[in-house]
């Protein structure tokens, strides 16, 4: 389950409902554990409860700050498992078979399954089960388990079989890519969100040396040894370990390394304490009170003030002063909760420092959203204040392309660029601009804003309203205005931006991994339309995807795995391009696969259903 690297897809928290109901999942599934074991492994109303949900469909489960508890493989909650580090929480949280010796452990801490050859029955005799039931694996003389997984066949069965064959298909292991995500649980701040999924979404901690990637790959031609039918019989474990052939051992000896090293330790492994654990867990992750929430609150306010919110991206929505300036400044490690403050709600706390006079706030009536319209740069608590240094990390790129970075290959980079025309050429040449290249949005309202201020052009009673010269009043207007009509005299800071970008010609640059191409014009979008052919059938078209970089013949095949229909590629009639045509109303399915495999926006996607009139 846990031998190939995986991408985190999301991350979030539980609700109070969804962790009752993952709660109650637990007790059913598992009806060995009480109620102060189920406390045990997810404190209620301590700490947070958050859930990784990777592409593979596999949803972690575990306490924030804390390590994995429990894996759900298909995601949809009845297929839950506990981690290993949960079962040495809670050893008799699954009933579990005992291994023959510690010399067989080393199989299944290097990826194979469990074959009943390598059991050790108990004098009264196997014990019963039916099939898919979940089971731990331990070693004699230590309660800590050292696997999960589930039950191949039942009891009976496997006593009808001579109890020969797979017994137990191994979901987790100790020293997996689960385990290795968060270390050992005796390492300080090897914290589940952390290292698994918060810190980058493309799961770079999961990504393990090559050396250990080659034990996963030995030890799955080991697994392929244990398991594989040899004229209708399966080869068990104490077989293999008894009798090894010379090209096993040559296929599996750095596997068997690895193993052997690890399987060294597992006779050492301990049960971790309950009140030790849980103190851990309490040190790691103290709850801030609403004063250290206020306090953070006020810090990141002013970081954000100094180093991300400029004056001329004033005003600016609350939610977009919370989201992307005032979140980036928190420590990291930190989660920063409005509700978790005194205040409980963004529109009371920037109310709060606007009569403070640090900034200025106004009420939307209409969106219902707090305004921010200026800071005070000369109060006090900005002026007092001394903004940190962000450090950014670099990271040593190898010769060999990560799941992510491979993948990122396939993405789309849209950037809406504009080329100086002749209305704003003098504005340019007045600053030093050079007038044949391209610029982004954000860029050309910085040059019309230093243009501003060369000139001196801002109105002294009203520091928001731009006074218009010549120059710039033909730049904005000359050629807009109706014969007739007055040129304004002034513009409000808010709209120069937009109206400066306006009078400049509009063009896009399209990147999909190594290729680029610049057009001129808007960016055309992609159109999916389904419609009805031959009575009943329907057929989903697909065209403006060179727009993207989208290669239809490519596409046509892919889409044709996936919906497991036929797909044909046909020339535009009286256009340039081409249009994937699926057989079948997918234009839903087709419209998530283009925005998720494919990167496009949805706001370059237009669906159109005439089957639905």
């Amino acid at each position: 389950m846990f031998k190939k690297a995986v991408e985190a897809r999301s991350h979030q928290r539980l609700s109070g409902a969804d962790r009752k109901k993952l709660k109650r999942s637990l007790k059913n599934k598992f009806p060995r554990a009480s109620e102060s074991d189920i406390d045990s492994l997810l404190p209620p109303k301590v700490v947070e409860i958050a859930v990784a949900k990777f592409q593979n469909r596999v949803h972690v489960y575990g306490v924030e700050g804390g390590f994995p508890i429990f894996f759900d493989i298909d995601g949809r909650g009845t297929d839950i498992f506990p981690t290993v580090y949960a079962l040495w929480k809670v050893p008799d949280l699954l009933p579990s078979f005992m291994l023959k010796g510690g010399e067989v452990s080393r199989y299944i801490i290097g990826g194979a399954d469990l074959m009943f050859p390598g059991i050790s029955i108990p004098a009264e005799g196997l014990p019963s089960f039916i099939a898919g039931e979940a089971w731990a694996v331990k070693v004699p003389g230590n309660p800590a388990p050292i696997a999960v997984g589930t039950t191949t066949m039942s009891s009976i069965e496997a006593a009808k079989a001579g109890l020969r064959g797979k017994a137990l298909k191994i979901m987790h292991y100790y020293h997996d890519l689960l385990w290795e995500s968060v270390e050992c649980p005796y390492v300080p701040n090897a914290g589940f969100f952390e290292d698994v999924v918060f810190e980058d979404p493309t799961l770079s901690s999961m990504q393990v040396s090559d050396s250990y990637s080659g034990a996963n790959d030995s030890s799955n031609d080991q697994q392929n040894g244990i398991s594989d039918k040899e004229n209708g019989q399966s080869v068990d474990v104490a077989d293999v370990h008894s009798e090894p052939s010379s090209a096993s051992v040559a296929q599996t000896n750095s596997g068997n390394e690895i193993a052997e090293e690890i399987a060294a330790h597992v006779d050492d492994l301990k049960v971790t304490d309950d009140g030790s654990a849980d103190q851990s867990i309490g040190e790691d992750q103290h709850p801030l009170s609403p004063e250290d929430v206020d306090t953070l609150l006020e810090k990141c306010l002013l970081q954000a003030l100094h180093t991300t919110v400029k004056d001329k991206d004033l005003p600016m929505p609350g939610s977009t002063l919370w989201s992307n300036h005032v979140l980036p400044c928190r420590p990291s490690g930190i989660t920063l909760d409005i509700k978790k403050s005194s205040y409980k709600k963004l529109s009371k706390w920037l109310q709060a420092k606007s009569s403070t006079g640090l900034i200025t706030v106004k009420e939307d009536k209409y969106k219902k959203e707090s305004i921010l319209l200026s800071v005070n740069r000369k109060h006090p608590d900005y002026s007092s204040f001394k903004p940190e240094k962000r450090q950014v990390e670099k990271t040593v790129q190898t010769g060999v392309p990560t799941v992510s970075e491979s993948r990122s290959l396939k993405m789309l980079e849209v950037v809406e660029v504009y080329k100086p025309s002749v209305h704003v050429n003098p504005i340019l040449a007045s600053v030093g601009a050079d007038t044949g290249k391209l610029y982004s949005a954000s860029e050309a309202t910085d040059i019309v804003f230093t243009y501003i201020e060369k000139e001196n052009l801002v109105k002294q009673t009203d520091k928001s309203i731009v006074v218009l010269d010549p120059i710039l009043c033909d730049a904005l207007f000359k050629g807009a205005i109706k014969k007739g009509t007055m040129y304004p005299t002034e513009i409000h800071k808010r709209d120069l931006g937009a109206a400066f970008v306006n009078r400049m010609q509009a063009h896009h640059v399209v990147t999909r991994g190594s290729e680029s191409v610049v057009r001129k014009g808007g960016l055309k979008t992609i159109q999916i339309m389904t419609e009805r052919r031959q009575g009943n059938k329907k057929v989903t078209k697909l065209s403006g995807l060179e727009t993207f970089l989208v290669d239809p013949e490519a596409l046509a095949s892919e889409l044709q795995k996936k919906f497991a229909c036929s797909t044909t590629v046909a020339e535009l009639p009286g256009k340039k391009g081409h249009e994937v045509v699926v057989q079948g109303g997918v234009i839903d399915d087709l419209a998530k696969h283009m925005i998720e495999q494919y990167g496009i926006p949805k706001r370059f996607i237009e669906v159109l259903d005439k089957t639905r009139r």
